[in-house]
């Protein structure tokens, strides 16, 4: 049995090699770039209005008395006008190049406008307090050839609105893996079953199938019966077919549990089985010679969920070449006492309290077979191994399945 640190290190070293593949913009959301992308041009492209008003030529103005002539009106979209007169002025819009000869708006709030002889002029109320008010000038937010989004990025609805402004239609994004997920166990029926008083219900494959969504991964899901045969037969044909196969369940000791020796035989190399962990210390993984990786989970649905966020999620990320994530901390909310001498992952319910710090409520459950639990917990408080008694105020690693 090994430490959960060091199931992490084998884990982290035992990547797999996925490629690039490009699509459309519009179907990038929630993908992982793979390539960088750089302003095409100045942002913004020209001085920016920023204010519905009148633009003026700021050092004109401090000098002039009385009403300034309209000249006439700039929107936004059209080409910039040129201001004739230093002394006069020009209704502008938001997003509109500021009028050639102008440096200043004054917003609409501010002025009054009047109308002599057949001519408009506007009576500043409140004057500007500097030059450039309201403009947003060419290139302050980032100047062409400016790198905006690196490799490893996730796409989101910003990182999308970035690339179609210096014109991406397609983008290079990193491959999606095959994964199969497998469940095991003549217990479980499908979900359209009605269960015998000696059955349940599948569900942790579709737990995994749903958590797989943020990565847009559509997994193929199977059920393999507790026979040592057909298990030979379907894996080999599944481990041919797919990059990933995540199993749950048929990793313990019991008679029927069969999946360690059955990758065994198929030329899975065992890289661990069993972490110092509570839940999921049965946690088997291994790879072929042809770089398949198996992650095979106790069939417990809080053990298979804890394996997921605390190993499978972060390497599948690190795998598609996502930029890493700093580990999130929380404070624990109550004393607990654990005595095995293992890495203790308690289920807790997390918030913001009121001086803004992120804190953990210990949200006990009935054992890892109590998924029932999960819709009330938010996730899981790392307490390291060999520590029987942890602090209320305390201080551990925080991991989120939800809520943040």
């Amino acid at each position: 049995m090994i430490s959960v640190q060091e199931a992490q290190s084998i884990i982290s070293n035992n990547k797999i090699q996925l490629t690039t593949e490009n699509v459309a913009l519009v179907n990038a959301s929630g993908r992982i770039l793979k390539e960088e992308i750089f302003a095409d041009q100045d942002f913004p492209a020209f001085n920016r209005v920023m204010m519905d008003g009148i633009a003026i030529n700021f050092d004109a103005y401090s000098k002039a008395e009385g009403l300034l002539k309209v000249e006439g009106i700039q929107l936004a979209g059209t080409p910039p006008r040129t201001l004739q007169n230093n002394s006069n002025c020009v209704e502008i819009m938001t997003g509109a190049p500021i009028t050639q000869g102008c440096d200043t708006v004054i917003r609409y709030e501010d002025v009054e406008f009047i109308e002599q002889n057949g001519e408009r002029f506007a009576k500043i109320n409140v004057g500007p307090k500097k030059k450039g008010q309201n403009v947003h000038p060419k290139g302050s937010d980032q100047p062409k050839g400016a790198s905006l989004l690196k490799s490893g990025v996730i796409m989101g609805p910003a990182e999308v609105a970035v690339a179609a402004t210096v014109g991406k239609t397609t983008l290079s994004v990193s491959q999606l893996p095959k994964i199969a997920i497998i469940s095991t166990g003549d217990e479980l029926v499908d979900i359209d079953q009605t269960p015998l008083p000696h059955q349940i219900r599948k569900s942790n494959v579709y737990a995994i199938s749903s958590a797989l969504d943020e990565f847009k991964i559509s997994p193929e899901i199977f059920h393999l019966s507790d026979n040592k045969q057909v298990l030979l037969e379907k894996i080999e044909g599944l481990l041919e077919k797919f990059d990933i196969l995540v199993l749950s369940g048929g990793v313990s000791k019991g008679k029927a549990d069969y999946i360690p020796e059955v990758l065994s035989e198929l030329g899975v190399q065992k890289l661990f089985h069993r972490v110092a962990q509570k839940p999921g210390k049965p946690f088997w993984f291994g790879k072929n010679a042809s770089n398949k990786v198996v992650f095979a989970f106790p069939g417990n649905p809080v053990s298979t969920y804890l394996c997921y966020y605390k190993y499978l999620r972060p390497w599948l990320k690190s795998s598609m070449g996502q930029n890493e994530n700093q580990p999130i901390f929380a404070q624990l909310q109550a004393e607990v006492t654990f005595k095995p001498p293992l890495t203790y992952f308690l289920q807790v319910k997390s918030y913001f309290n009121s001086k803004g710090v992120l804190v953990a409520e210990p949200y006990a459950g009935r054992g890892s077979g109590d998924h029932a639990n999960l819709l009330s917990s938010t996730g899981f408080l790392e307490l390291p191994q060999n520590q029987e008694s942890f602090q209320k105020g305390k201080i551990f690693q925080y991991i989120p399945f939800k809520g943040m």
